[in-house]
């Protein structure tokens, strides 16, 4: 019990670790870029984070859902292996891109396709260490990686090129790849690469791949739409507000990424659901109760945190907070359907995040941004009772995932 307490410890500060690094090389390259510059970098950055989630998707989630101990050493190799590969094919993609695109911004292209497979693969090992119980390991290479890309930005003058902030960020991962894969080293010595999996019909991955594009293609629809029919301060407010929530998205990340080893370990539907419910309830408390110190909030301290955005942002915090706390409790009915039936999860995620969409531009069309907000809330609600209602009728586990293909 002791040991799954301190990984799942390890589990969030790796996830917080992770979470920091992507913050602080927006804000180091915003410093340091001229406002061309960092609207070139941006372009870039929004390409490679579209790439580490497709990776995560199709890699990484059959990683962390493998449950037989003899495959997952060489689960993980392969995994690693098919992310090195296929990342050298994209980087060679955007290299070509960078050389045909002008200027300054087809530079960032050509850097980000010279240095996707570091950064991808170092990226991938977390993965290896949550499957593997071990994410203690993927923390140590996280906090070098981290430190690397700091120190290696910091030392950059100002006025910088995109191009090589983008070739020193990705560069600057190669201690902890060194690192990570050399912590990997004892669990996937002498297991077998087989890349024919990721391949073939049925993977896994080609559903959660699916997932993720509709779940973020409908959050990108939804600000395009509410930015098409509100105003600019409507658009800031909820943005606004969200990101005050930005602690909690590191704990759900944590659950989605790294939960299913840790749940996988209960003993039979019953005990993975009696520990996912708590776990729901415990993320349920801690949205509401964040929402509630946030409203509590003085003025003046709100606007230090969002300057003059905190006046609109701050009504919708009600709103945001219950959308948070019924995120918590859908967040782990995901993830339980993930352990007991991984192909549960495709249509919910369809279905209710269009219906989330839907919500937002109703609500905003009948009672303004406030509505927007609460339309938010209602989706995701509605998503977690539908998720809860989908486990209580599993009738029994499915078979577990020895393979990452399964018949479609």
């Amino acid at each position: 019990m002791r040991r799954g307490g301190l990984a799942a410890v390890a589990s969030v500060l790796d996830q917080a670790a992770s979470s920091a690094t992507n913050i602080l090389v927006l804000v180091l390259a915003a410093r340091l870029s001229s406002a061309s510059g960092f609207a070139d970098f941006s372009m870039v950055y929004v390409t490679f984070t579209v790439l580490l989630g497709l990776n995560m998707a199709y890699v990484g989630q059959t990683v962390v859902l493998e449950k037989s101990a003899e495959r997952l050493g060489a689960v993980c190799r392969s995994g690693l292996a098919f992310t090195a590969a296929a990342s050298a094919l994209a980087g060679v993609v955007l290299a070509l891109v960078g050389l045909v695109l002008p200027g300054a911004g087809g530079w960032a292209f050509l850097a980000l396709g010279l240095v996707l497979p570091l950064v991808l693969v170092q990226d991938g090992l977390r993965y290896c260490f949550s499957a593997l119980r071990v994410p203690e390991r993927a923390l140590a290479a996280d906090v070098l990686r981290l430190g690397g890309v700091v120190g290696a930005l910091l030392a950059q003058p100002e006025g910088a090129s995109a191009g090589r902030l983008v070739l020193v960020w990705g560069v600057s991962a190669l201690p902890a790849l060194g690192l990570g894969l050399w912590l990997l080293r004892p669990y996937v010595s002498g297991a077998r690469v087989e890349l024919r999996p990721y391949v073939r019909r049925g993977h896994l991955g080609q559903r959660f791949v699916v997932e993720f594009a509709v779940g973020n293609g409908s959050s990108q629809l939804a600000v395009l739409g509410l930015g098409v029919f509100a105003t600019p301060l409507a658009v800031g407010a909820l943005r606004g507000a969200t990101t005050l929530f930005g602690p909690l998205n590191v704990l759900f990340n944590s659950a989605n990424a790294f939960g299913p080893p840790v749940v996988g370990r209960a003993s039979g539907k019953r005990g993975v659901v009696r520990l996912t419910l708590l776990m729901g309830g415990v993320l349920a408390a801690l949205g509401a109760g964040w929402g509630a110190v946030l409203y509590a909030l003085p003025g003046s301290v709100g606007r230090q945190l969002l300057g003059d955005t905190w006046g609109a942002a701050s009504a919708l915090l009600p709103a945001t907070g219950a959308q948070y706390a019924v995120m918590g409790l859908g967040t782990c009915a995901l993830l339980t359907l993930r352990v007991l039936n991984p192909k549960a999860t495709l249509s919910l995620q369809v279905v209710f995040s269009l219906l989330s969409v839907a919500l937002l531009l109703g609500g905003y069309a009948a009672w303004g941004v406030a509505g927007a907000a609460w339309g938010l809330a209602a989706g995701s609600a509605a998503k977690a009772a539908a998720a809860w209602t989908r486990v209580s009728r599993l009738r029994t586990p499915a078979p577990e995932p020895a393979t990452a293909t399964e018949p479609a």
